[in-house]
């Protein structure tokens, strides 16, 4: 019965159920919608709410059956359609909540409360054109709700509207009665008159922003905020002088802001043209900044700043005063606040000179340069601490090894010596080693959370993925590991993780770890949904407008880049090499056996399943019994629904994906619309399109790629591949393929790389340009043994004859040989070029020029010296037991903890 209309008992049991739905009092409501369909069984109204109640109980299939049955009923109902688009919010399907609420509004033009939905959900989606028509139909409604005004001006600002917005909130001021609000509402009304400065200044207007600060200032109740926006405001309508003192009264306030030092440089025109100051402004730059440093003696910022503008001589002179209070402090994160210094020219040259002088000074008369002053013995140990971090900045890996040696032998107890003795060894190419001095360091102070996560990072940069999880485990909650790091959104842990889980090959759990990233992504997404309400009440109207555009750029974060494009990598690596089904796998195990072996290994195979299936459903039945347990633990009253049990613990789901170019793509469209400046994007885009053959889309890559930067090997190697794979083709047939290959003519004659040069000569060309780099002659190594397969023996001879370039102060980055560059050749040589011969070559070369590095077996890696260590005692003593193996249980890996601390 359609649009059945219900008795006065039956109609006041429904409101008892819309009341009991909105106090969450489930089971009351579900009472009385039963009392209604006893004698209305068809009621559509009831259904529907019957159906909300049960989604909330956790039974959504019954729900939605529910109410789409009440639907069906009574289609001409508003309430059907409301509760219908609620169903679709809670599983956060918000484009069809949208269209449930839109055909509600067909029928009630006029309901608040589905207005109010609807906008919620377009500011949510950013359909920014609707969400400004709901605004106003809300507005015309209900015009005496302060609300409405507000979240209409914000409706048009955030669909770039901001002129329009500002006639909005000067057509509410003109309805408020009272000059000064009362006491209860102050704030709120502070907040508005801030929040229409800003609109005011997005709109081209700061003259008139600056006017109405000034008008309300005493309405603001802001007043730290107040200043800093009418001094940003000051500087824009160029009143210089009087932006001056409002600054200099702000670092009165907080001497240590950055921001006011840097409004103070631009208020008295002293920033620099480009990247670099002229010499007038550094004097004046020199002037001010000791006038500051008088004025407030203990400001570290107004000490530090001027390291960034003065040079040689001057600089010398000031970051040798600057590092000494932090030295007898001992400040152990001294150098990671000097670290920016290192990507100035010369600077990295004139800091070792300054701890290299510290240090001898120290060392002979225990005083500092120019000083009488006699200092502790700790002043040498952090000088050490420091001078070992300044190598292993720029890859002198020996004498920071040595200079932190040093110092844990002044003083063994001190625990940031061995986490950065780990990371020297971590850069030199020792992971096993740096992640037993992690190990070590933590051990030395087992109730701090921070060592244990720097030391579960080393172990997974080891791939001691096993010990790793259970370090963790020691600062989580009732030692639930998985669940609660995933509760605390820790997404270094999950990256990490997963990255060793690709190095080890392990596609699925790798998969599943970098999955994990993107959907605490996705919860940072939905959870902004209750604040379009919560900033209206509250007028927290700024810091909305700024979290709006932060979500809006949330996909381009970091963490979210690393794990898209690793999520990329595992897709293109699973369709290059799919993983082989269990029936593959056996047929594998069983070719070559005779007749009674293979009949007997398929029997052994098959208990072996059985057994494996077994145990995997009694962990599934464990691990559910446990959350039960746990659930029912917490009493009733804060009971807490049980966790899902994770039937796919080794991500074989993940893996066995029907096409996994199709799941890369998901990923590369986020990164192209969020991330088109990461010359990364167009690397993954062009693999992608490249192995879906899709040409067009492979070439828009590879341009973008050029524009970004033209001399990346990568981009040469994209670029070659893409044009052979094209001139390997048959004639176009259709009228289709012939505009596509008119359209790649077209686009080759007009690059600078090829133009009418044969693809092997625009190789020649680019090792030419670039043949003191040994990344781009790797590069032109494997595009001429793609171009000429059979001049294996060329490309290899352009490869070993790249002049060796180790790291250090004076080199051009472009022309250094990385250990991560040096590893990549050996495995090209080994795998794509097939010449075990070459790889060892290669890998005896790079072993002397990396000698900490345990992939190419280095005379002082921790592997090698165990190795020299062992056989030393056996030849001595006839035993195979050494010092190591004694000391096996202090170290993380089976290695030796006196040796990995010596």
């Amino acid at each position: 019965m359609g649009g059945q209309v219900l008795p006065p008992k039956e109609a006041n049991l429904f409101k008892l159920i819309v009341k009991s739905y909105e106090t969450k009092q489930y089971k009351k409501g579900l009472k009385a919608s039963d009392q209604i369909l006893r004698k209305f069984p068809e009621h559509g109204e009831t259904l529907a709410m019957k159906g909300l109640t049960l989604n909330c109980m956790d039974r959504k299939s019954e729900a939605y059956e529910l109410v789409r049955k009440g639907l069906k009923n009574d289609v001409k109902s508003h309430v059907c359609w409301h509760v219908y688009g609620l169903l679709y919010r809670s599983d956060r399907d918000y484009r069809e909540a949208i269209k449930c609420y839109r055909c509600a509004l067909r029928i009630d033009s006029q309901n608040i409360q589905i207005l109010r939905d609807l906008s919620l959900l377009q500011a949510q989606m950013r359909e920014l054109p609707g969400f400004v028509e709901t605004r106003r139909q809300l507005l015309t409604l209900k015009p005496s709700h302060r609300n409405n005004w507000i979240g209409f001006a914000i409706a048009h600002h955030v669909n770039h509207e901001p002129a329009m917005a500002v006639s909005i909130l000067d057509a509410y001021e003109g309805t408020l009665e009272e000059d000064f609000p009362p006491e209860s509402e102050r704030y709120e009304h502070s907040e508005m008159l801030l929040y229409k400065a800003t609109v005011l200044e997005e709109a081209g207007q700061p003259e008139k922003a600056f006017e109405e600060l000034a008008k309300n200032e005493g309405k603001i109740v802001d007043k730290l905020g107040l200043r800093e926006h009418k001094a940003s405001l000051l500087l824009q309508i160029n009143r210089s002088a009087e932006a001056e003192d409002i600054y200099r009264k702000l670092l009165d306030i907080n001497p240590d802001n950055y921001l006011y030092y840097e409004g103070l440089q631009k208020c008295l025109g002293l920033t620099p043209n480009g990247k670099a100051y002229t010499s007038e402004q550094v004097e004046k730059l020199v002037e001010l900044y000791d006038g500051l440093r008088r004025k407030y003696p203990r400001s570290a910022a107004a000490k530090r700043i001027p390291l960034d503008f003065l040079e040689e001589d001057s600089f010398k002179a000031a970051v040798t005063l600057y590092i000494r209070p932090f030295l007898k402090k001992g400040v152990p994160s001294l150098f990671t606040d000097l670290r920016p210094l290192y990507s100035h020219p010369r600077k990295d040259e004139i800091l070792e000179e300054v701890f290299v002088e510290v240090v001898s000074s120290l060392q002979t008369s225990k005083t500092f340069p120019g000083s009488s002053d006699v200092e502790a013995p700790s002043t040498y140990l952090w000088t050490l601490c420091l001078l070992a971090q300044h190598f292993d900045k720029i890859r002198q890996y020996e004498k920071a090894y040595s200079y932190i040696n040093q110092a844990i032998e002044h003083t063994p107890t001190v625990i940031d010596f061995y986490l950065v003795k780990g990371r020297i060894l971590k850069h030199a190419g020792d992971p096993t080693a740096a992640a037993a001095l992690a190990n070590e360091a933590r051990t030395m102070d087992l109730a701090d959370r921070f060592l244990n996560s720097e030391c579960v990072k080393r172990m997974l940069q080891a791939d001691q993925v096993e010990i790793a999880e259970k370090t963790a485990v020691l600062f989580t909650r009732d030692g639930d590991q998985h669940n609660n790091l995933f509760d605390m959104q820790c997404m270094w842990y999950e990256l990490a993780s997963g990255d060793s889980h690709f190095r080890q090959g392990n596609m699925g759990k790798a998969l599943k770890k970098y999955l994990l990233v993107e959907k605490h992504y996705n919860d940072m997404i939905e959870d902004q949904f209750d604040f379009h309400t919560y900033c209206l009440r509250k007028m927290t109207l700024r810091a909305y407008i700024r979290m709006l555009r932060f979500q809006d750029q949330l996909h381009s974060h970091r963490f979210f880049f690393r794990a898209a494009t690793s999520i990329i990598r595992c897709y293109i690596k699973l369709h290059d090499s799919p993983p082989k089904t269990a029936v593959e796998e056996h047929e594998a195990a069983l070719a070559g056996l005779p007749t009674a072996e293979r009949k007997k290994m398929r029997q052994k195979l098959r208990k072996a399943e059985a057994k494996a299936k077994k145990e995997a459903e009694e962990k599934v039945k464990l691990e559910e019994l446990a959350a039960n347990a746990a659930a029912n633990k917490a009493g009733k009253k804060g009971a807490q629904t049980p966790r899902p049990v994770d039937t796919d613990p080794d991500g074989d789901k993940l893996m066995n994906v029907e096409d996994p170019l199709s799941e890369a793509l998901k990923y590369l469209r986020l990164l192209q619309e969020h991330s088109a400046d990461a010359i990364e994007t167009h690397l993954l885009a062009f693999e992608v399109y490249f192995r879906k053959n899709k040409k067009l889309l492979a070439l828009q890559a590879v341009k973008k790629q050029l524009a970004l930067d033209p001399s990346s090997p990568d981009v040469h190697r994209c670029l070659i591949r893409l044009f052979e794979s094209l001139d390997k083709l048959r004639s176009p047939d259709t009228h289709a393929e012939k505009i596509i290959h008119d359209v790649i003519a077209i686009e080759r004659a007009s690059m600078q790389e090829l133009g009418e040069k044969s693809l092997l000569d625009a190789n020649r060309d680019f090792l030419a340009t670039y043949r003191d780099s040994l990344q781009h002659r790797v590069a032109a190594a494997e595009i001429h043994l793609l171009l000429c397969p059979d001049a294996k023996s060329e490309a290899i001879k352009i490869i070993e004859e790249s002049p060796e370039r180790v790291a250090s102060a004076s080199n051009d980055a472009a022309s250094e040989w990385f250990l991560k560059n040096c590893v990549e050749v050996h495995q090209l040589l080994e795998n794509s070029f097939g010449d075990k011969a070459a790889a060892t070559k290669w890998s005896a070369r790079c072993g002397k020029l990396f000698p900490f590095s345990t992939y190419f077996k280095g005379a002082k890696c921790s592997a090698a010296r165990l190795e020299n260590i062992q056989d030393s005692n056996h030849s001595e003593n006839g035993k195979v037991e050494s010092e190591c193996e004694k000391d096996h249980t202090h170290s993380v890996n089976g290695g030796v903890r006196d040796l990995v601390l010596s």
